[in-house]
């Protein structure tokens, strides 16, 4: 690996998460991703968390594989797999040259800063909403799709949350699937698959999710998880092309292409 000696802890394995992972791990650097026991990702065929709960999952050319210890991760990372380690909190990795992780990227797109700090590892890299470069990160990577996404901003914070989806194909809010209650998802349908409008897709707690119109599921939250009403569970593409379910989105690779160029941009300037 070209930058062997620069670790990158990835907090969050969501497909936003994961074309970081994708653009770090070509351009060789060993990446360590963290997640939750019970991943909530939407776009599961190319969400790194996906590997909690199968194993391993193969997108694109990228390995991913779950980690059982952080000896583990450490292995795989330096091995050229993607090792997924189930840690809520900073994990402890057992690294010799430097009482701080190299490079800490907080990947969680949680729309605010849930526990990180700028002291956490020698680089800090935020993405989205919730963070401040020069406060609680070092840089933050800009997430909304528009003119500026995937910038590298220093000083200052991404632009807020404005709560609304991006237009896909003329659809905004109407192609995120959300859930009609509180409760259990089932779905009658899988990742991939086209629907008709008006298509029963799943329930929760007995709560129908019907399609708003019609065109490919391309995400849907592990079956089997309990959410609030409301909650994001899936994503329906207007567009039709399946192959779109199953590959890195622009958008992703435009966010991971930001923050491997403030990497670089670190790494420069620090020699």
């Amino acid at each position: 690996m070209l930058f062997s000696n620069h670790l990158v802890l990835i907090r969050g394995g969501g497909d936003l998460a994961t074309g970081v992972v994708y653009r770090l791990h070509q351009a060789g650097f060993p990446v360590i991703v963290t997640e939750l026991a019970r991943p909530l990702a939407v776009r599961r065929t190319v969400a790194a968390a996906t590997a909690v709960l199968e194993g391993r999952i193969q997108i694109e050319n990228l390995r991913v594989q779950l980690a059982r210890s952080p000896e583990e991760a450490l292995e795989l990372a330096f091995a050229g797999v993607v090792p997924v380690l189930v840690s809520p909190q900073l994990p402890n990795l057992p690294i010799a040259q430097s009482p701080r992780l190299p490079i800490l990227v907080d990947g969680r797109i949680a729309k605010r800063n849930i526990d990180t700090r700028i002291d956490q590892a020698e680089l800090v890299i935020g993405l989205g909403p919730g963070f401040t470069a020069g406060v609680d990160c070092h840089a933050v990577i800009e997430t909304m799709r528009g003119h500026t996404l995937g910038r590298v901003i220093w000083q200052g914070a991404a632009l807020p949350d404005t709560g609304t989806p991006g237009i896909v194909a003329g659809k905004g809010a109407e192609r995120v699937l959300r859930a009609p209650a509180a409760g259990v998802v089932n779905w009658r349908f899988e990742i991939g698959d086209y629907v008709n409008e008006d298509d029963l897709i799943g329930d929760v707690r007995g709560e129908p999710i019907t399609a708003p119109f019609a065109g490919v599921l391309r995400g849907l939250i592990a079956p089997g998880n309990k959410v609030p009403v409301r909650y994001k569970i899936g994503d329906l593409d207007a567009r039709g092309d399946r192959t779109a379910c199953f590959t890195i989105s622009d958008k992703s690779l435009s966010i991971g292409g930001g923050v491997l160029e403030a990497i670089l941009t670190y790494l420069n300037k620090t020699g």
